[in-house]
């Protein structure tokens, strides 16, 4: 029987978890359509638009996003993604984000330049901070964790066979598919009714809060297709009647090198959903949570680099002041040390493989209806990197320290 390498079920987990996304956000698969015609379209009219990765790569590439409520789901998902190839890289405090969202993160993704040829699937992972008293009172968290502890994401099966699994580097064609299939059913939206006037007091921390502890599942939160114009995409999906958030969240849009990470999404859709009222009868409603996202990515900035992104996104006009930041050329990125290139080579750049936590947080909250401000209270939870590592069992990669091993390798 032949043998299935865990690249392999990284491709065939990606796929599938679009497939059964576009089954339950139709406009998803309209998202999709929209970016393979765009990136059709702008590989024929630009010489170098595969500088940035090949056409196949950049047409099969997505990243998910899901969320989760304690150390102990995080856990479980950290094994899960494992058995995929995906490891956590960096870590995302979107409570200190312009616009706070109650939640820490980190992003399952390869962490091998052959890996990310291979198949680049990243699943941007939030667990809500119910440590922080900015958010969460005394009483509430208690009633929160209560709630989290009563219910068990994934069946303790399958992650038991995720670790069999990453041990084994891979397995069986028959135990492949099996094992595929009840990932992405994990992260299928669940039918169960939901309580509405516990979904209603979280909504009044934050629309986050409530999709990850006002249910009783998790689920794809969005799933995002990588194009090679986002402004092209934009107006092509407002041209086809698709409500688009207000704005691209990232670096603004100009004639020189691309960097980092550009997002933007359609407008969360209302799904039908089952509730259970408080004088337990069953009603009718929807619930507006879930979007579809769509990113454009550009060279990895090093850590100068980042210092100067960092500096331009905080003047007035980012867009009018991107030029006294950065260099037109990827020749002057190159020499000013701002980018990482292979080998220095300005021809062969080192493509930003990670997130923006503010440009997170921002499409986060453009996609909610209202959400509101934390208190202001001293936040004493311990939530860093060190705590989620030991929350996880598992060491978070250093995005640059990935950048720095790939800069090193030859152009391919």
């Amino acid at each position: 029987m032949s043998y299935v390498a865990i690249w392999q079920l990284r491709a065939r987990f990606a796929a599938a978890l679009s497939a059964m996304y576009g089954t339950e956000v139709p406009a998803y698969t309209t998202l999709v359509e929209v970016t393979e015609d765009v990136n059709r379209d702008h590989a024929a009219t630009h010489r170098h638009a595969e500088r940035l990765g090949s056409l196949e790569r950049v047409t099969a590439e997505r990243h998910g996003a899901i969320r989760v409520g304690t150390p102990l789901e995080l856990a479980d998902v950290a094994d899960l993604f494992a058995a995929f190839g995906m490891y956590p890289v960096g870590f995302y405090d979107l409570r200190a984000a312009a616009s706070p969202v109650p939640v820490v993160s980190t992003a399952f993704r390869p962490v091998d330049a052959t890996e990310l040829a291979r198949n680049p699937f990243r699943v941007f992972t939030s667990m809500l901070a119910t440590r922080d008293a900015r958010f969460f009172g005394t009483d509430l968290r208690n009633r929160v964790d209560e709630f989290l502890c009563r219910r068990a994401l994934f069946d303790p099966d399958l992650i038991a066979d995720a670790r069999r699994i990453a041990a084994a580097d891979g397995c069986d064609a028959e135990q492949a598919e099996a094992f595929v299939g009840r990932a992405v059913a994990a992260f299928a939206l669940s039918r169960e009714p939901v309580d509405r006037s516990w979904y209603a007091e979280l909504t009044a921390v934050s629309a986050v809060a409530a999709d990850i502890a006002g249910v009783p599942t998790t689920h794809i939160n969005h799933l995002t297709p990588r194009v090679l114009d986002i402004d092209d995409l934009y107006q092509r999906m407002s041209a086809r009647g698709i409500t688009m958030i207000d704005a691209i969240q990232g670096p603004p849009q100009w004639h020189g090198p691309d960097v980092l990470l550009r997002q933007t999404s359609f407008r969360a859709l209302a799904e039908s959903r089952r509730f259970r009222e408080a004088d337990s009868r069953f009603t009718d409603g929807t619930l507006r949570v879930r979007f579809g996202e769509v990113e454009a990515r550009g060279v990895a900035l090093t850590r100068k680099g980042r210092e100067r992104y960092d500096a331009a996104m905080a003047s007035p006009d980012p867009a009018a002041a991107w030029g006294d930041y950065f260099p037109t050329s990827d020749d002057e990125m190159a020499a000013q040390g701002l980018a990482y290139y292979r080998r220095g080579d300005p021809a062969a750049p080192v493509v930003y493989e990670d997130f923006l936590p503010a440009s997170a947080a921002g499409i986060f909250r453009s996609n909610v209806d209202a959400d509101t401000e934390s208190v202001s209270l001293t936040d004493d939870s311990g939530y860093d990197i060190d705590w989620m590592a030991g929350a996880l069992g598992r060491d978070i990669r250093d995005p640059y320290d990935l950048y720095d091993a790939t800069a090193q390798e030859a152009p391919a």
